[in-house]
């Protein structure tokens, strides 16, 4: 059977890509130089086609023609008629070749096309007497040569790394993956609706800036040559949309590629989309219910349901449980830390239950341990985690009642966290210190550290920024759930890869 076919040798290859080109220099010698063509008529698609002729029964014909293009994936030969089908841009169709109807030319370079070849087509709509519906086709013209085979029918394009490499093969030989970047789309398309409707502004900020800051993330960097300085590409959008708060905007938002000079697995890539908003006048508490009724209304507007398949698990998104952390850290691992005493005790509660010790051991960054420990990996169903050590929160409000902590979530699902929150911090004079604190230890760990502190985004604080709650989320890892998807590279185009030697 065709299936088990052998795969083809470098030998076979290396014939099959001269013939291909033996046939353009003849369609060349001939004046039929496919790649010279600039348009073609295109005037219908297959969903269209096969939805507008549904009604027709077997052997039935439309009376009507179509002009339609598309990329040849089957030819079968069979004398004076012959078979084929084109995908286009909306799914595959069946061609009816005839020679008495295309012409003895014309059929003759039907038979010499390739699979892969991108062809236009005209002809009448009908459904054969095997009930499929086609098209016989009056024209039929090449719009450009493949060159190059695609994988086998049978086997498709299943090597993931090559899939990667070679997105647009991957696209050609597996639908599928195409529904997953059109779906993709429909979720930045509903995301932006529902900010819209909010009252939010899409604004953009920039991608280069002056200089390394303080957060823990590390930056690219690059040397701008006419201003002859060193520039990074940005790890956040977060600082410049504040600075617009200060300036009287109360609602932004940025759809932004961020950038970070750090490691890579099925969650992380180099450089990926992010969703920083802004909203005046509201609290870390706002933007949980932001958070649940955006998710909610994405989920129903491009999956049908708020229950969704994922990694075998049924998410669903229509019930999020709110928890602190020090309360999932109790639940979890049965250590309450309201009766941690200092940081002595945090060090020691922490060697008892064998957790790591972070490179600044204090009580909030041991709590926060304890939670990497012991609760994300039980956080499947849709869940809040919110009031944060301020040791790792920098940017966050403190809460007046207990200075220690932050009012800042993260939410997680399938023990993953998609998005992080806070109330906003407004007082320069505490921002301030927490950024020198932060530059210092960062160059306490690493002498060769740049990074600096903004004190432009001080001085904006300085003219006063009402209160204000922010929410950032990545749209990759959002789009994994709504897709199903289970690598980061699944839900990106053109992931980054390091280059075949």
């Amino acid at each position: 059977m065709e299936q088990n076919k052998a795969p083809v040798t470098e030998q076979e290859l290396s014939e099959i890509l001269q013939v291909r080109r033996d046939k353009l220099a003849q369609l060349q010698a001939d004046g039929n130089n496919p790649f010279e063509i600039t348009k073609y008529p295109q005037d219908s698609y297959s969903a269209d086609v096969k939805e507008k002729y549904n009604y027709l029964e077997p052997e039935q014909e439309s009376g009507e023609m179509v002009c339609m293009a598309g990329r040849m994936m089957s030819k079968r030969i069979m004398g004076k008629a012959s078979f084929a089908h084109i995908r286009d841009n909306q799914g595959d169709i069946q061609l009816y070749v005839r020679r008495d109807v295309l012409g003895d030319d014309e059929y003759a370079a039907f038979k010499k096309m390739d699979i892969g070849d991108v062809v236009g087509i005209k002809g009448e709509v009908f459904r054969t007497r095997m009930g499929e519906l086609s098209v016989r086709c009056t024209e039929m013209t090449l719009l450009a040569k493949s060159l190059l085979p695609l994988p086998e029918k049978f086997h498709g394009l299943k090597d993931t790394d090559t899939r990667y490499r070679q997105r647009y093969v991957d696209l050609i030989v597996n639908p599928e993956v195409k529904d997953t970047f059109i779906k993709r789309s429909r979720i930045m398309q509903s995301v932006r609706r529902y900010l819209d409707s909010k009252g939010f502004l899409e604004v953009d900020t920039p991608i280069l800036t002056p200089f390394e800051i303080g957060a823990s993330a590390r930056p690219f960097t690059t040397h701008h040559n006419t201003l002859d300085m060193d520039m990074v590409l940005r790890i956040e959008t977060e600082l410049y949309l504040k600075r617009l708060i200060v300036g009287g905007m109360d609602r932004v938002y940025e759809v932004g590629r961020i950038f970070r000079n750090e490691g890579m697995d099925t969650k992380h890539n180099p450089e990926f989309t992010s969703v920083e908003l802004y909203q005046a006048y509201t609290d870390y508490y706002g933007m949980m219910d932001l958070v649940e009724e955006m998710m909610k209304t994405v989920a129903q507007e491009v999956c049908g349901s708020l229950v969704v398949e994922y990694m075998g698990h049924q998410i669903d998104l229509s019930h999020w449980e709110r928890l602190t952390m020090v309360e999932a850290v109790k639940k979890y691992s049965g250590v309450d830390f309201n009766e941690v005493a200092d940081d002595a005790a945090a060090i020691a509660l922490a060697k008892v239950h064998h957790v790591e010790l972070p490179e600044v051991a204090t009580k909030g960054a041991i709590l926060a341990e304890f939670f990497d420990a012991f609760v994300e990996e039980n956080l499947i169903q849709p869940t809040f985690i919110y009031d944060y050590p301020v040791e790792i929160s920098p940017l966050a409000k403190r809460k007046p009642e207990d200075p220690a902590f932050t009012e800042r979530f993260e939410y997680f699902i399938n023990a993953t966290e998609f998005g992080n929150a806070f109330s906003e911090l407004n007082d320069p004079i505490d921002q301030k210190g927490r950024f020198e604190r932060q530059v210092a230890e960062r160059k306490a760990l690493d002498p060769d550290c740049k990074a600096q502190v903004d004190y432009d985004y001080v001085t904006a604080l300085e003219y006063g920024m009402p209160p204000t709650g922010g929410l950032g989320f990545g749209v990759d890892r959002l789009v994994m759930l709504l897709t199903n998807s289970e690598s980061i590279r699944d839900v990106l185009l053109f992931p980054t890869m390091k280059p075949l030697d």
